[in-house]
């Protein structure tokens, strides 16, 4: 009988699943580590705060230039009345023409128009004369009524020799057709530059013109305008292009 309790008591006990001493545990495999990937993550940091400090440098480096206010058709200078100066970011492949290069500016001729608004560069402008080849550039004062009032550079107009007293040197040469058939002397003259003086203007209301003519109708408008006997009127043909002349 104690032999059949004691050999039950055994089967009980090894039906229960014996459980591991802490001392027979695996050991945990140690994690492996990437110096590499954090060095970069570092160097990736530090190139992002980088350019984030020189744009906000760049940003803040600007300088004075100038800046066109008014029209400058080719063959004219900058003057104190069509410009004024602006803040712009200083970028070393873009000539501009700093503020205080003004003076020096002056003294050069535009290579073609410049329109009001334009930032200036220094390829704009040259040394000398920008003439067209087989054009003349006549001076004519006018008195008012003699232009229209809002006329300025860049307009093409109509040069009429307006002498009532048939004492004009181009009618007596008889080279001017329109100074006998009612014609203009020129058709399609270019402004070349209006003058600067407003106050004589507002004044008087004459007003001092340079006109842009072919070379072989100068001597005819200069004569009309020594004569005093020259108006001008505007014509169809503005801001299509710089070509003057019949």
């Amino acid at each position: 009988m104690k032999i059949q309790e004691r050999t039950g008591a055994g089967v009980g006990r090894s039906v229960a699943p014996a459980q591991p001493s802490v001392g027979d545990r695996l050991p945990t495999p140690p994690r492996e580590r990437k110096p590499a990937l954090a060095a970069l993550a570092v160097l990736l940091i530090l190139l992002g705060a980088l350019g984030a400090t020189t744009l906000v440098l760049r940003a803040g480096d600007r300088i004075e230039v100038v800046k066109v206010t008014k029209d400058i058709q080719a063959g004219e200078s900058v003057s104190d009345s069509n410009t004024t100066s602006v803040m712009v970011a200083d970028d070393s492949s873009i000539h501009y023409v700093k503020w205080n290069q003004l003076g020096t500016l002056k003294t050069l001729k535009a290579k073609s128009t410049i329109y009001k608004g334009t930032v200036v560069i220094g390829e704009m402008f040259a040394e000398g004369s920008s003439l067209p080849a087989g054009k003349a550039a006549v001076g004519v004062s006018l008195k008012e009524g003699q232009y229209p009032v809002d006329i300025k550079s860049g307009d093409t107009v109509a040069v009429y020799n307006v002498d009532t007293t048939g004492s004009s040197a181009d009618k007596s040469s008889g080279s001017t057709a329109g100074s006998s058939g009612g014609g203009p002397i020129v058709g399609d003259a270019k402004v070349y530059k209006v003058s600067d003086d407003s106050d004589a203007t507002i004044s008087t209301g004459n007003l001092s013109l340079t006109l842009l003519v072919n070379e072989s109708d100068a001597a005819a408008v200069a004569r009309a305008a020594s004569a005093k006997a020259v108006a001008v009127v505007r014509v169809p043909g503005n801001g299509t292009g710089t070509g003057t002349g019949n």
